[in-house]
């Protein structure tokens, strides 16, 4: 949660590459958040696109964040909400279990929505998974302290 997330958020089909964050101070601290910034694709115009929320953090165990204010139109879709749990299960070798949650207020799109999730953004966070994965692969910096 704390790595340069241009690095994860790569870009695949309609979900636009992170390209960068502002307002990010305070990034890690509960009760802060951090603007998020993307490239141009199918979905998006590009810049400005959504607001990123540390909601509790608990160091080297759990992390919930909140995506919301997006800039564009997401199939109803008003927030989504992430949890990150890491569990040492040997030295040097962690158990990451993500689990996201995907709020809408529009009832007709709950189909539309159930298939987005079920199918293409499950998609999608297995790819930012393995991002995450090569990054700690490749002993990369972390972006925040």
């Amino acid at each position: 949660m704390l790595c340069d997330v241009s690095k994860v958020h790569s870009g695949f089909g309609i979900m636009p590459k992170v390209t960068h964050c502002t307002d990010d101070e305070n990034w890690g601290k509960p009760g802060y958040s951090k603007k998020v910034f993307v490239a141009k694709s199918i979905s998006q115009k590009g810049g400005f696109a959504s607001v990123d929320k540390v909601i509790e953090r608990v160091e080297n165990e759990y992390w919930k964040i909140e995506v919301s204010e997006f800039q564009s139109w997401m199939l109803g879709f008003t927030k989504f909400v992430g949890e990150w749990k890491t569990t040492e299960v040997e030295p040097n070798r962690i158990l990451i279990e993500y689990t996201y949650t995907l709020h809408s207020n529009q009832t007709l799109l709950y189909p539309f929505n159930w298939l987005f999730a079920n199918t293409f953004w499950k998609i999608y966070m297995k790819r930012v998974l393995e991002n995450i994965r090569n990054l700690t692969n490749n002993k990369e910096s972390y972006l925040y302290n």
